[in-house]
């Protein structure tokens, strides 16, 4: 007859069989049901990469039996609690995603066990009860302690002072304007250009902190901007706001990335004022969003296309939101944007290299307007390829070369299909 333990095991083995699905479901009911922690893209892949780790150490822990002092917190866990830190959420809604997850995994728990032998079910839920709340109550303790510790360390430093300031003005409330522009050091009345940073591969912070006082310095010496805010976002990520000279209501600014960065940017358009530095900032996170769905639609790979652990200026990638606002405006949710996409382009939305040819042509095509010249010279092909290729992808479109009689919606779906890739094709 097997031990206690033996069907404790046997149990956690069966549960690890179904593990992906119980991350997945794991992350999505997190998401919905705590709102401070559904950040963008980046903080979400940290959140799903903690969850993940925690199951595996918690069906370890649950089916191995070893001593609860041995337990050591996940890593990803303890990055995840450090960004939060930065982030300025509550330690308790970390600690209630915890208890949440602990309810769903048992909840899941006890279904398996019902295969189990009537004499034997009371004994092991008992066991699982037990330890999945050792395992809960020494991981708490130690993401707590690393929470803490990052939030006084943060708190404490010049750009976190910078950051409560930023936060303050960003969160749209009333705010001591001249007391911000003192803390600051950077003026709200000019017109504001705002810029997210973030690196195209592995950088030590040292080098991140070189590289972005280099983009700073680029962007003040092109724009002439009478002034530069740098704010970090958290470790791996950082807020540019720069102060204009007097100008016209321009849709964007010439800023190209500096000769040899390795820094991706996201760039939202001009604005005046204090509502001008919130939505130039609310633009570049949406492009940020954007880049940061295609990043996981490429399977890893960067915005550019390349692969992630690359670096040099090859790999740099900056975008303006005027290049992609429709697509920003539908980034949010994906499975809305594919369903669109594919039901608007038809056979044109399967993925691989021919689809992404033909979709590619017809959006610069249709871009410019209707122009086979034009189209060829954007391209570098000749006229009568380009032709050719437009009129096979018309072909794949659900009514053929009719949906292109009013063609808005096939250019917001190729744009999307564009920045998004394979998150949005069929």
């Amino acid at each position: 007859m097997p031990t206690e333990q033996a069907l404790v095991s046997r149990l956690a083995d069966r549960f690890g069989e179904r593990r992906d699905a119980v991350v997945a479901d794991l992350v999505r009911m997190t998401l919905v049901q705590i709102d401070d922690l559904d950040h963008d893209a980046a903080t979400r892949s940290l959140l799903e990469a903690s969850i993940t780790e925690n199951v595996v150490a918690a069906l370890n822990f649950v089916g191995r039996d070893f001593d609860a002092d041995l337990l050591e917190a996940p890593s990803a866990a303890l990055a995840y609690a450090r960004i939060l830190a930065q982030r300025d959420v509550s330690l308790s809604a970390l600690v209630r995603a915890y208890r949440i997850g602990h309810s769903r995994v048992l909840d899941d728990c006890f279904t398996l066990a019902e295969e189990l032998p009537a004499e034997d079910r009371v004994a092991v839920v008992l066991a699982l009860v037990r330890r999945s709340a050792l395992y809960i109550d020494q991981i708490c303790e130690q993401v707590g302690r690393a929470y803490e510790r990052e939030r006084e360390r943060w708190v404490a430093s010049q750009d976190g002072e910078r950051r409560r300031w930023v936060g303050s003005l960003l969160d749209g409330g009333p705010v001591d304007r001249a007391a911000a522009e003192r803390a600051l050091r950077y003026p709200l009345d000019a017109v504001h250009v705002a810029c997210a940073l973030w690196p195209s591969g592995r950088m030590t912070s040292f080098d991140l902190l070189t590289a972005v006082d280099e983009v700073r310095a680029h962007a003040t010496a092109v724009l002439r901007a009478r002034a530069a805010l740098v704010v970090p976002t958290d470790e791996r990520e950082v807020r540019l706001w720069l102060a204009l000279p007097a100008r016209g209501g321009a849709d964007r600014v010439d800023l190209a990335p500096p000769e040899g960065t390795s820094l991706h940017a996201a760039v939202g358009r001009p604005g005046a004022g204090l509502e001008g530095f919130r939505s130039s900032a609310r633009q570049a996170a949406r492009v940020r969003e954007v880049l940061g769905t295609r990043s996981r639609g490429a399977g890893g790979r960067d915005a550019g296309g390349r692969s992630a652990g690359g670096r040099g200026v090859e790999d740099a990638h900056w975008v303006h939101y005027a290049d992609v606002a429709p697509v920003a405006l539908m980034a949010g949710d994906p499975a809305a944007v594919r369903d669109f996409v594919t039901a608007t382009l038809g056979e044109l939305a399967e993925p691989g290299a021919r689809g992404a040819v033909l979709r590619e042509t017809l959006r610069v095509f249709l871009a410019r307007r209707r122009s086979h010249a034009a189209a060829a010279t954007a391209l570098n092909l000749h006229r009568n390829s380009v032709q050719y290729r437009v009129r096979q992808a018309s072909a794949l479109l659900p009514g053929g070369a009719r949906d292109l009689d009013d063609d808005f919606s096939v250019r917001a779906a190729l744009l999307a299909a564009q920045w998004l890739g394979d998150t949005v094709l069929a």
